[in-house]
């Protein structure tokens, strides 16, 4: 009976102690990592840096076509609002028209048109293949979306100015995706604001 017994706890040992093959945690890098230390301010930055870029972020050539009005479309709108529902049917007059070229463009010189071909501000609804509105003329503010220009390589993110404790104010990047990461620029980068994004053609069907 003791040999059993000293045979079954020897197997169990084999089963449960030691290192076993393929065991612990999977290293993201293909090297050696090391610990270090860094400020608890910039923790969150330095893991957004280190995350994995999806390849189709940053794009250094885009097609960016110029606003062309070749013909002036008005559509006629209601003078009562209706929530998601169909008008009244005694309603057979309508208050004004709305040009849309008017409506979705305020500067046409400065208005251009992208194709976006990345994920990255999926959760603005901005997915591949739709266009955007992009106007130079306008000053970027502080959540706005805008096509920025980094190290010659152009990105669709939105715009985060925040104040630093000594008055200086942090310029990063935002996107609205959680598999791509928030671009913090690194010393020798500077973030360059293209245009503002002042709409998203979206067609439903």
């Amino acid at each position: 009976m003791s040999s059993n017994s000293n045979i079954s706890a020897t197997n169990t040992a084999s089963l449960h102690g030691g290192k076993r093959a393929n065991a612990g945690r999977k290293s993201q890098f293909s090297e050696k990592t090391v610990v270090m230390r860094v400020p608890e301010s910039k923790v969150i930055q330095i893991k957004e840096w280190l995350k994995i870029r999806p390849e189709d972020d940053f794009n250094q050539q885009i097609e960016i076509s110029p606003i062309q009005f070749r013909t002036r479309l008005k559509i006629a709108y209601p003078i009562e609002s209706v929530a998601a529902g169909f008008p009244s049917p005694a309603q057979d007059y309508v208050e004004g028209h709305i040009d849309l070229n008017e409506f979705l463009v305020h500067n046409v010189a400065s208005t251009f048109i992208l194709r976006v071909n990345s994920l990255s501000m999926k959760n603005a609804v901005i997915e591949v293949g739709d266009q955007i509105l992009i106007d130079r003329s306008l000053n970027a503010e502080h959540g706005d979306i805008v096509l920025a220009l980094i190290n010659n390589e152009f990105t669709v993110k939105r715009l985060m100015l925040e104040k630093q404790n000594d008055g200086t104010i942090l310029l990063w990047l935002k996107a609205e995706n959680p598999d791509y990461p928030d671009i913090y620029p690194r010393s020798e980068e500077q973030i360059m604001v293209w245009g503002v994004v002042t709409c998203i053609l979206k067609k439903l069907k």
